[in-house]
C-alpha cells in the first residue's frame, strides 16, 4: 500500500501547536524507522527539526505561519519540501535525495511507512558538522576561495532569470526586506544609543537606495535578478569528500532568493570579512568577476553588504527572545548584534580608492604577490590574461596556442585588451573600490594612459614594479605551463620577446613606483603609505 495524502486530518493536526513536538518525540523511537539507524539525534531550529539517523538527515518543517513563511498546512509543507529538493539539487544533488512521507499518528509515526501521510521530511545525506567552513577555519584558503568563486559564478550564469513583469528585483522589492529588518530590530531594542545607530543606518539605506534607483532598474533589465541560493554564507558551505558543497538555500520565500547576483556574493564577502578574512573576501570577489565580467555590479556591493550585515544583526537580536537565557548569554547575544551593526556601519563609509598597475615581465610574480593584498586595500584585481580571452569569447583557462604577435596576442588584440582594462579600472574606481591592474605594462605609452586616468579621476596612482632574475622567470614560466591552471599562456619565446622590447620606467615613473623583488615584498601598510604620499597623481 502506498502512502496517501489525507489533507483534512493532517491540517487538523497542524493546527495543534503540540503536534510537531509529539511527532518528533515519536520519531525518536527505533521502531519508527524501516531499518536500524542507531541513535537518533534531533537538532532544532526556529522553523524545523532535523533528525540525524544513520547515514542520513531528515528535515521536518514546523507547522508555522510567520508571515514571511507559511508551513501551516500539510499541503504547504509538502510543497516546500519539494521546493527544497528542487532548489538545493542545483548545487548539491548528491546530498538532497528526495521527499520522504511520515505516516501513522503523531504518537506512533513511521518514517517512509504505509498508510495516511501526516507529514513530510526532506531526506539528505549526512555529513560531519566539522565539514562546515564556518566551524573549521583551517578549511579556508585562497585555493578554496578560488574554487568557490568558480562554482558560484557557474551557478549564477545557468540559473533562471526573472522577467520584468514578475515583480522581483524592482527598486521597491529590493528596499522592502531592508526596511523590514529595521522594523523587526527596532521592536526588540530599548537602548537609546542602539536605537539611534539603527536610525542612522536606516537613513543611509534609504538615501543610497534613492541614489541607486537607475542602477537597480538597470540590473533588472540586464538579467541580473535570478533565482539564487539566497542564504550563501560560510555556515551553508561545507567540504565533503574533498569537494565544495553549497547547501540549504531559501525555499520558503521566493522574494529572498529571486535577487541580484551581487546581493548573493555580498553575503559571502560580508561573512568572510566578519570572520576576519578580508583577504579571502576580496580574492573571492576578484575571481568571481574574472568568471562573470559583472564589474558594473560593484556599484551596488556595499549597499548589499550593509543589508546582509543587518540580516545577521537581526538574527542575533532575535535570540534575545529565547527563554531561560542567562545574563552572560544575553550579553553575548548583544555583543554579536553590535558587531554586525558596526560592520554595517563600516559599509556606509567609502574609503578613497586608488589605481595601481603592476609592471613586470611574465613570471615576475605579479598575480601571486598582489592577490593577498586585495583585502587590505579593498581592491579588485583585473587581469589582462583573463580580459584578453573574454574579448575573444573564451574562458579564462582556455588554451589558444596563439603565436607570438599573432591571434590573441597580435598588436591589435593587445591594444583592445589594455583599453578594456582601462574601462574596467574606471568602473571599479567609480564604484568606490581600488583597482589593481595586472598586466605586463612593458610599454611607456600604456603606463601613461593609466596614469592619466588616475589624474582625471583624482585618485592616487602607484606602479608596483616587479623585478626578478631571468633564470627565475624562466623557471616560473616552465612550472606554470606544466601545471596548466593559470590563465597566462606566456612561454619562453614570449619572455624572450618581452626582454628584447621592454621599455624601462622613466625617471618620473620611478617616483610613483614601488619595487618588488623576491627578497622584498611590501606589505599593505607600505603600499598604503606610498599611496598617501602620491595622493595627487600626475
Amino acid at each position: 500500500m502506498t502512502p496517501e495524502h489525507v489533507p483534512f486530518q493532517s491540517e487538523q493536526m497542524a493546527d495543534d501547536t503540540d503536534f510537531h513536538a509529539e511527532l518528533i518525540h515519536g520519531l525518536l523511537r527505533p521502531e519508527a524507522w524501516p531499518e536500524p539507524v542507531g541513535e537518533i539525534q534531533p537538532i532544532e531550529t526556529h522553523i524545523s527539526t532535523v533528525l540525524l539517523a544513520g547515514d542520513f538527515a531528515y528535515k521536518i518543517k514546523k507547522p508555522l505561519d510567520l508571515g514571511f513563511l507559511d508551513f501551516s498546512t500539510l499541503e504547504r509543507r509538502k510543497h516546500f519540501c519539494e521546493e527544497e529538493i528542487r532548489l538545493n539539487g542545483r548545487l548539491a544533488p548528491h546530498i538532497y535525495l528526495g521527499v520522504t512521507p511520515v505516516t501513522g499518528t503523531a504518537k506512533q509515526p513511521h518514517m517512509d511507512g504505509e498508510g495516511p501521510v501526516i507529514d513530510y521530511a526532506v531526506k539528505m545525506r549526512r555529513f560531519p558538522p566539522d565539514a562546515l567552513l564556518s566551524r573549521h577555519p583551517g578549511l579556508l584558503s585562497p585555493e578554496r576561495m578560488e574554487e568557490i568563486a568558480r562554482i558560484v559564478a557557474d551557478f549564477h550564469q545557468r540559473i533562471a532569470v526573472a522577467g520584468p513583469a514578475e515583480g522581483y528585483g524592482t527598486p521597491t522589492a529590493v528596499l522592502a526586506p531592508m526596511l523590514e529588518n529595521f522594523r523587526q530590530i527596532d521592536s526588540l531594542l530599548d537602548d537609546a544609543e542602539e536605537l539611534a545607530r539603527l536610525a542612522r543606518l536606516e537613513a543611509w539605506t534609504r538615501d543610497r537606495h534613492k541614489a541607486l534607483q537607475d542602477a537597480l532598474a538597470k540590473r533588472l533589465g540586464g538579467g541580473f535578478i535570478r533565482e539564487c541560493h539566497g542564504d550563501m554564507h560560510l555556515g551553508n558551505i561545507a567540504l565533503v569528500d574533498g569537494k565544495i558543497l553549497i547547501f540549504d538555500g531559501i525555499e520558503f520565500a521566493p522574494g529572498l532568493r529571486w535577487i541580484d547576483t551581487v546581493s548573493e556574493i555580498a553575503f559571502l564577502t560580508m561573512d568572510l570579512e566578519e570572520k576576519g578574512r578580508p583577504d579571502l573576501a576580496w580574492l573571492f570577489l576578484s575571481r568571481y568577476l574574472d568568471c562573470t565580467g559583472d564589474y558594473e555590479g560593484l556599484a551596488l556591493l556595499r549597499f548589499y553588504q550593509a543589508y546582509r550585515a543587518m540580516v545577521r544583526a537581526k538574527v542575533s537580536i532575535i535570540r534575545l527572545g529565547q527563554p531561560a537565557l542567562t545574563p552572560a548569554q544575553k550579553e553575548a547575544v548583544l555583543a554579536d548584534y553590535r558587531a554586525y551593526v558596526t560592520q554595517a556601519e563600516g559599509y556606509t563609509r567609502t574609503p578613497r580608492p586608488a589605481l595601481i598597475i603592476n609592471h613586470g615581465l611574465s613570471g615576475s610574480g605579479k598575480s601571486t604577490v598582489t592577490a593577498p593584498l586585495l583585502g587590505g586595500l579593498s581592491a579588485v584585481q583585473i587581469r589582462s590574461d583573463v580580459e584578453r580571452k573574454r574579448l575573444a569569447g573564451l574562458p579564462a583557462r582556455a588554451r589558444t596556442r596563439s603565436g607570438l604577435c599573432r591571434g590573441l596576442y597580435s598588436p591589435r588584440a593587445s591594444d583592445e585588451t589594455y583599453e578594456r582594462l582601462k574601462q574596467l579600472a574606471e568602473t571599479i574606481i567609480e564604484a568606490g573600490h581600488t583597482a589593481i591592474v595586472d598586466a605586463t605594462f612593458l610599454k611607456q605609452a600604456r603606463r601613461r594612459a593609466f596614469r592619466d586616468l588616475a589624474g582625471r579621476l583624482g585618485v592616487p596612482f602607484l606602479i608596483l614594479d616587479f623585478q626578478a632574475p631571468e633564470e627565475l622567470l624562466r623557471a616560473r614560466i616552465d612550472r606554470r605551463l606544466a601545471e596548466g591552471a593559470d590563465p597566462s599562456e606566456a612561454n619562453p619565446e614570449v619572455l624572450a620577446a618581452q626582454l628584447a622590447s621592454q621599455e624601462a620606467l622613466t625617471g618620473s615613473e620611478r617616483k610613483v613606483a614601488l619595487a618588488i623583488t623576491p627578497d622584498h615584498i611590501p606589505d599593505v601598510g607600505e603600499i598604503k603609505q606610498r599611496l598617501v604620499l602620491r595622493a595627487n597623481p600626475g
